[in-house]
């Protein structure tokens, strides 16, 4: 991740169902992996030292994790790794030529996208921010290009709906 960042992001409930079956999926890979003799996940040395078995817990498997086994570059052990970002990024390609998007998709523009809606549904800055991930607000500000209204999209409170007259 970017700047050794953890990410994380909202989804949608229409995507519940899907991400349930990926979970199952990975439940089943993890299940044959350790039946194979396999299935264990890389941990930090400390971690893994004060909790001995911990690398076999499914919950610290990847819910993304590679169709195939493959030998760890730094350990040797061979284990199931992550989706391969090119892997994700072929995925997301080939959904938008699918679909006849005929600009460049990539995981980055849903990110995009998702700031960019935030803003013009008119969530303010700081809570984008936050959600992004952002420390400076001026990196955030970058999505307010959008809106580009000025004075023009400022409403009188009594335009409001929920206006109530007393």
């Amino acid at each position: 991740a970017k700047g050794d960042k953890d990410r994380r992001t909202m989804y949608s409930a229409n995507v519940e169902e899907g991400l349930r079956t990926r979970v199952e999926i990975a439940r089943r890979y993890h299940e044959e992996d350790l039946a194979a003799g396999f299935g264990s996940v890389e941990l930090p040395h400390a971690f893994d030292r004060k909790s001995p078995g911990a690398a076999y817990d499914f919950r610290w498997k990847y819910v993304f994790s590679a169709h195939q086994l493959s030998n760890d570059p730094r350990s040797g052990i061979r284990r199931r790794h992550h989706l391969h970002e090119s892997s994700v990024s072929k995925a997301i390609s080939e959904a938008a030529k699918k679909s006849n998007i005929t600009k460049r998709v990539t995981a980055h523009t849903f990110r995009h996208s998702f700031a960019t809606h935030l803003i013009e549904a008119g969530y303010d800055i700081r809570t984008v921010q936050e959600l992004l991930g952002h420390s400076d607000v001026k990196t955030t500000m970058v999505y307010t290009h959008v809106l580009n209204k000025g004075g023009r999209g400022v409403k009188s409170p009594a335009d409001f709906d929920d206006f109530v007259s007393e």
